[in-house]
């Protein structure tokens, strides 16, 4: 089903990258009009190739595109008539670089007091206010890196996950001030911090030394909680994780794997007895699990509830049944191309959430939506820079 929770609600969202764009189209999937600014010649992100081709597809379904002109008067004229009748401003430039045209969080506000203005920063206020920030930039910062690479080879995390869960935080943030307006007729000033996000992602980190007094070490090399929580090699040379997190696991396990001996053992009775043997019970496990092929020991762990994953790469994802289940892959046009990709994590009334996915064109809807403004053609072409030049 299509969620339908923001219908009616109307996001201006002048933002590249991740971090802005993830917002507009998590507001979105929920059913919001989400207007997407872009410069005459689009979205510097649509440009990417390599890691960053999926960026702008990805961040950017469902929404409507809009080109202006922020360097012409005209284009300034047509972005506050579109902001006098929005609900969401959205933006996420450097810190300052909106304040010359008059379309920051506080000028943006005083003209507009419903306005919920939503600027997506690298740091909230306090001293690094006006710091550059990127992904990469504050996982080195926060501990995140140090926590996810061994010892002296510090590692970003494998996805955009700091924008993509800011986004969210803003989108949540949204929801909280539209209700909020609903009592109290005021717009808001939502800051979103990409540095305060990470902060929250080690926060499970910081507060073992707080509470302990002790360093985590980086997860490669971090005390385990569990009797087997690992990667193997299979005899088809393939890897799987395996877990046996509790004394059923261990049993079940052991029992599979033909390690019988490791049952009942007056010192591996319990749980941290089998923690304390890692370093050889460890090995007997492995060159067990190496005797056997991946599909027979996928089929023997679903049945007694181990905990198990296939290796697998971000690509072989549409190949996996449930990622291909109803609703789990949406299809999108971009261009003259089509692409899936995964949507909303959650069901409503055990139906996946869906919602129109295509990704706008350069400027495909300049002219619908700024005559919904009261602009006539040759006023468009002006604010959309057609006259530039």
């Amino acid at each position: 089903m299509k969620p339908d929770t923001l219908a009616g609600i109307r996001v201006i969202e002048m933002s590249h990258m991740i971090m802005g764009p993830s917002c507009g189209m998590f507001l979105a999937m929920l059913g919001a009009d989400v207007i997407k600014i872009e410069p005459p010649e689009g979205d510097r992100t649509r440009h990417l190739t390599g890691m960053g081709s999926g960026f702008f597809p990805i961040f950017n379904r469902g929404k409507r595109s809009v080109v202006l002109d922020l360097n012409s008067e005209a284009g300034i004229e047509a972005l506050h008539g579109l902001l006098q009748d929005a609900d969401v401003f959205i933006e996420n430039f450097k810190e300052g670089s909106l304040d010359k045209r008059g379309l920051d969080s506080a000028t943006l506000r005083t003209r507009y007091p419903r306005l919920i203005a939503l600027p997506h920063k690298g740091f909230l206020n306090g001293p690094y206010r006006n710091r550059t920030a990127l992904d990469e930039v504050v996982q080195m910062m926060t501990g995140l890196a140090y926590m996810t690479g061994p010892t002296g080879r510090p590692l970003r995390v494998g996805s955009s996950a700091n924008d993509i869960m800011a986004g969210l935080f803003g989108a949540m943030s949204v929801m909280a001030a539209l209700m909020d307006r609903e009592k109290s007729g005021d717009g808001r000033e939502v800051r979103v911090g990409l540095f305060e996000n990470c902060l929250l992602l080690v926060a499970q980190h910081m507060v073992q030394y707080e509470l302990e007094g002790t360093i985590a070490p980086p997860m490669p090399e971090r005390d385990f909680s569990w009797p087997v929580y690992d990667i193997f090699e299979t005899a088809d040379a393939k890897q799987v994780f395996v877990g046996a997190v509790t004394l059923g696991h261990w049993d079940a396990l052991c029992g599979l794997l033909g390690l019988t001996e490791l049952v009942g053992r007056d010192d591996l009775k319990t749980k941290m007895q089998q923690i304390d043997a890692r370093a050889w019970t460890l090995p007997l496990i492995a060159a067990a699990i190496r005797e056997r092929e991946l599909s027979d020991l996928e089929a023997a762990f679903l049945p007694l509830g181990i905990p198990y994953a296939p290796i697998a790469k971000p690509a072989e994802m549409y190949d996996d049944p449930h990622v291909n289940r109803p609703g789990g892959l949406l299809p999108s046009r971009y261009g003259d191309r089509q692409f899936r990709a995964p949507g909303l994590p959650f069901d409503i009334d055990g139906s996946p959430a869906e919602f129109d996915a295509d990704v706008p064109d350069i400027g495909e809807h300049t002219n619908e939506v700024l005559g919904t403004i009261g602009l006539d053609r040759s006023t468009i072409d002006r604010a959309s820079g057609k006259n530039a030049g």
